[in-house]
């Protein structure tokens, strides 16, 4: 049996540049890794002026033991000659139990959706809307005390906005689904930004971000904050927490249908969005969590939330939350299971076809090779 290697199909002299130029690429990144860890007293005395570095245990007390999950979703699809296969799922998907605590869910708790569509560039835009929907509506139904997911608290009303700008250049019956679940799950989003239920606290936690705040905030414009805190903090210690940076133009919705007051209030809650960095442990990197202005500023809510986070980061490898992680691990198959699902749909049509089934596999085949 061959093995298989990275390069086995490239050519011979593109694999050779790519290897002659490792060695200065890592250089580049040692020398910015050194000017960081060479700043790291100088950041860490601003952030202390500014009471913004903390420690886990200037707030956390006495231990709670929260009950946790997370939730995180995924879309995907295959273009075929005749039409298009997407599907949209979210998984909700319980932490790590606490001691004496009853089990909650026997099993993982999931939305998904399948449909065959008409070709559109759009249908990925409103699927990942959707896709959306299914997160906030087991984010809300969860009976956990501490609900994570993935990605950021604005996430959801960027991919509405864009679903909404495009939805008319979809077929009717993916529109008309993103309208129905949209009815239903506005609600939970006001419910997850606003967070005023004191036995419920909602955040997010995204994997990837590309957010400054702090990075401006002690001169370094040139960093990121979540790599530059995975240098400067230290385990057990957080910084803020701080007001979301706001974008320079006003929150705003292209098409609001009949959803226009929920919006308002989606619109609202959005300015008081509060972010921390936490690093639990020396094994995790800083973690970005979002949250609203009710947990961030109620040191009994915010206690609970890095409690529970520390709770959750079990161990190395996994640099996430546990159930984030198991979460993202379930419903990123999704994409491999849409390839079985059209081989499966493409045997059965055969079977009834009786006749010539050329016609039939030529518009069941993928675009990609």
């Amino acid at each position: 049996m061959e093995t298989e290697t990275p390069f086995s199909e490239l050519p011979e002299a593109l694999v050779e540049e790519m290897l002659n130029k490792s060695d200065e690429l890592g250089r580049d990144l040692s020398n910015t890794f050194k000017d960081i860890n060479d700043k790291k007293s100088e950041v860490r005395k601003k952030l202390y002026e500014l009471e913004y570095l903390k420690k886990d245990s200037d707030i956390i007390t006495t231990p709670s033991y929260p009950t946790t999950c997370g939730v995180d979703g995924s879309y995907g699809g295959e273009n075929l000659l005749s039409t298009d296969i997407t599907a949209m799922a979210s998984v909700a998907v319980e932490g790590l139990i606490p001691p004496k605590e009853v089990k909650y869910w026997e099993n993982p708790h999931y939305i998904c959706k399948i449909l065959t569509l008409q070709h559109s560039d759009a249908t990925s835009l409103v699927a990942r809307a959707i896709m959306m929907t299914m997160e906030l509506e087991l984010a809300t139904k969860s009976p956990h005390d501490v609900v994570f997911m993935d990605g950021s608290l604005t996430t959801p009303f960027i991919y509405f906005n864009q679903a909404l700008s495009r939805i008319k250049d979809v077929s009717p019956e993916l529109s008309s689904y993103f309208i129905e679940r949209l009815g239903l799950t506005l609600d939970s989003y006001i419910e997850v930004l606003a967070a005023v239920r004191s036995d419920k606290i909602y955040s997010s936690i995204p994997k990837y971000t590309s957010r400054k705040e702090i990075a401006k905030l002690v001169g370094l414009n040139n960093y990121e904050d979540r790599g530059l805190l995975s240098f400067i903090l230290e385990p057990s210690e957080f910084v803020g927490p701080m007001p979301l940076e706001q974008p320079n133009q006003e929150w705003h919705i292209n098409n609001p249908l009949q959803f226009s007051i929920l919006f308002d209030k989606i619109i609202s809650s959005l300015k008081e969005i509060y972010v921390i960095y936490y690093r639990p442990f020396s094994h995790i990197p800083a973690l970005r969590i979002e949250m609203s202005k009710n947990i961030a500023l109620n040191n009994n809510r915010l206690s609970i939330l890095l409690e529970s986070v520390k709770l959750q980061c079990v161990g190395g490898g996994i640099m996430e939350p546990y159930p984030l992680y198991l979460a993202d691990r379930m419903v990123k198959h999704l994409g491999t299971a849409i390839p079985a699902i059209r081989k499966t749909m493409t045997q059965e049509m055969a079977g009834e076809w009786g006749d010539d089934v050329t016609s039939l596999y030529l518009a069941m085949h993928g675009y990609r090779t």
